[in-house]
C-alpha cells in the first residue's frame, strides 16, 4: 500500500527555533569584555554592530561559543517554538530541520551532538535533520527561515519561503510572521491548500 504524501515543512534553527542572537550576545559580552548594554540587541546580518574585529572577528567568537560554551546546546528556544512544532507534527506535517551549523572546520561532531541534544531536550519533533549550506537543495513544501541570503536564494529557486521576522531581514517582502503562533496558522493553511490541489 502506497503511503499518502505528507506536507513537508523545512525549518531553520538559528533565529527561527533557537534564540541565536540572544544566546550569542551573552557570550560576546564575555569574549569582548564588554557589558551587555554595550552590545545592541538590534543587529544586522554578520553583526557589524558588535565591532568584533579587534577580538578576532565573528568566526573566532563563533568557534569559542560553540566549542567552549556549548552554544548550540544552551540556546533558549524562541517563544512558542517547541509547542508550535508539536502541534504541526500532530497535524501530520513532516518536520524537516534544515540548518547550516557546520561552519567550523573539524568541529562538526560537536556541532551535531549539541544540536541533537538541544532538539531532544526541548521535545522538538522532527523526521529529518539536514546540515546544509545550500538550503534550496533540501526538498520541502514550505520553508521558514530568517537569514536574508537564504530567503532570497530559496525564493529565487521558486521555493515558498516564510520570513521569520528579526532585525536582519526587515527589508524582505512578505509573506512573513512575527511569532510561532503565526507560523502554525500559516503552515496549517498552506497545508490545507496543498491538500486541496491533490484531490
Amino acid at each position: 500500500m502506497t503511503e499518502a504524501p505528507r506536507f513537508v515543512l523545512g525549518v531553520d534553527l538559528d533565529g527561527v527555533c533557537a534564540d541565536f542572537y540572544g544566546g550569542l550576545r551573552t557570550i560576546a559580552a564575555e569574549w569582548t569584555g564588554r557589558s551587555l548594554a554595550e552590545l545592541p540587541e538590534v543587529v544586522s546580518y554578520s553583526l557589524p554592530e558588535w565591532n568584533l574585529g579587534p577580538f578576532g572577528g565573528y568566526e573566532e567568537l563563533h568557534r569559542f561559543a560553540v566549542t567552549q560554551r556549548q552554544l548550540f546546546q544552551k540556546l533558549e528556544p524562541m517563544p512558542g517554538c517547541p509547542s508550535g512544532l508539536r502541534r504541526l507534527s500532530a497535524a501530520d506535517i513532516r518536520i524537516r530541520i534544515v540548518t547550516h551549523r557546520l561552519v567550523i572546520k573539524y568541529f562538526h561532531k560537536e556541532a551535531i551532538a549539541q544540536t541533537v541534544a538541544w532538539l531532544d531536550t526541548h521535545g522538538i519533533p522532527y523526521w529529518d535533520l539536514c546540515f546544509m549550506r545550500d538550503k534550496a537543495e533540501v526538498g520541502a513544501n514550505l520553508y521558514v527561515e530568517d537569514s536574508p541570503g537564504n530567503i532570497e536564494a530559496m525564493r529565487d529557486a521558486g521555493l515558498p519561503t516564510l520570513v521569520f521576522t528579526n532585525s536582519t531581514n526587515l527589508e524582505l517582502s512578505p509573506p512573513r510572521v512575527d511569532s510561532w503562533d503565526e507560523v502554525v496558522e500559516f503552515v496549517l493553511k498552506a497545508r490545507d491548500e496543498w491538500k486541496a490541489l491533490l484531490r
